[in-house]
């Protein structure tokens, strides 16, 4: 499997065009390597799923700030599937747990959604990041959904802070920043270090 996909990762990297466009081909092939690698069964696989479909959201997003339904809900389905996989001799509970997770992590989005629109008056949050964070729900465990979304947020802050001071200007309130260009990824590496390390 690893040989087929990089005979498919070389046969793009041929055509890629520009300099983003091979740095998105070598992220996809060094996140489905590392998949496949460090778990080499069909967790691994599914987990190479998750990886492209995760680089997916952040480009997407990063161009031009939007998730799409299409691509949560691809992740979506490979979330159940990948916590049918994990316990084998009960589903319907793993498929139950990973629902409520989902549902409460999209929820507590949700309410973040609301609760700044009230105080601030305008969104801090789009409806497509309170999607993903059903998505990362589904994926990773209780306690490594936070760690998700702290990774996320630092990255995010990092990434503000450096093209603040790359292009000396003040911080603004009405700034905006793609979340899901730094959430997606966060998710993958959360489900990474959940499969491998914790």
């Amino acid at each position: 499997m690893l040989a087929r996909w990089s005979t498919l990762v070389s046969r793009t990297l041929t055509t890629a065009r520009t300099f983003e466009e091979i740095t998105i081909l070598i992220a996809w092939a060094a996140s489905i390597a590392a998949s496949l690698i460090l778990l080499p069964n069909a967790q691994g696989a599914i987990g190479g799923g998750l990886a492209v479909l995760m680089i997916a959201i952040a480009v997407v997003d990063a161009r031009r700030f939007i998730i799409p339904d299409e691509l949560t809900a691809a992740a979506l389905v490979l979330g159940f599937l990948h916590a049918a996989i994990q316990a084998s001799d009960l589903v319907m509970e793993a498929l139950a747990s990973a629902a409520l997770r989902g549902a409460v992590l999209a929820f507590a989005f949700l309410s973040l959604r609301v609760l700044f629109r009230r105080i601030r008056g305008r969104e801090g949050i789009g409806l497509g990041d309170v999607k993903l964070a059903g998505v990362a729900g589904v994926w990773l465990d209780w306690s490594m959904a936070p760690v998700a979304i702290e990774i996320a947020a630092l990255a995010a802050l990092a990434a503000y802070a450096m093209r603040l001071l790359s292009k000396r200007r003040s911080v603004r309130s009405t700034s905006r920043m793609p979340f899901g260009l730094f959430f997606a990824p966060a998710i993958w590496i959360g489900w990474l270090l959940q499969s491998t390390v914790f």
